[in-house]
């Protein structure tokens, strides 16, 4: 795939800098408020942290989570809890997720994946497509992940691929196969089917 580029070895620092170049750029041509979804789990957070401590205009920041549990917001499961305690301070604005939200067009999607090939909450077991009528949906993952055995609110594949770029941050060994079968056009995972629909320019930190 020629919209893919492959970095590889990037600690978080080097993931925080190539994000803040982006989000300078997008701020520097965009009028109004700049549109952002971000994923869960352990991985983004100490590199949001990093992030933040670039000097951007936070206050002009819409982040939209690229899924959630479904549990209260201060629930240590929480995705949008725990993006809302750092990303509020600094005066971005941080989405709830719920059935009935309008979804917009992103200027990045920053992706995450699982070994299993699963983006968002978007496991195979969920058999995601790219043509979902849906912007965003209530599902529930089988066999449910044990350190977060809950049901789950997601964003959709088109609502992720109704973005300018496509970031993932996928690190490890057993992440890497699968990622380059995706690539590669060799596995219908979930994340397979997405970079196969996409058009825009898509980074893979590994």
């Amino acid at each position: 795939m020629s919209n893919v580029t492959i970095i590889e070895n990037a600690n978080n620092s080097a993931v925080a800098e190539w994000l803040g170049e982006k989000l300078a750029a997008m701020f520097a041509q965009a009028e109004g408020p700049v549109a952002i979804t971000v994923p869960g789990g352990s991985t983004p957070f100490p590199i949001i942290e990093k992030l933040l401590t670039r000097d951007l205009p936070w206050d002009r920041l819409i982040v939209w989570p690229n899924d959630d549990r479904v549990v209260p917001e201060d629930h240590e499961a929480s995705n949008t809890g725990k993006l809302r305690a750092l990303f509020e301070p600094a005066g971005a604005e941080v989405a709830t997720l719920t059935i009935m939200e309008k979804i917009p067009s992103f200027a990045l999607a920053w992706l995450g994946m699982g070994a299993d090939g699963h983006i968002a909450s978007l496991f195979p077991n969920t058999d995601p497509q790219v043509d979902e009528k849906r912007r965003i949906l209530r599902l529930t993952p089988d066999p449910l992940p044990p350190e977060a055995p809950f049901d789950r609110i997601s964003l959709t594949m088109p609502a992720l691929l109704d973005s300018d770029e496509i970031v993932f941050v996928a690190r490890g060994a057993d992440k890497r196969g699968v990622l380059d079968d995706a690539i590669a056009g060799e596995s219908d995972l979930p994340v397979a089917r997405l970079l196969g629909a996409a058009r825009q320019p898509v980074t893979c930190f590994v």
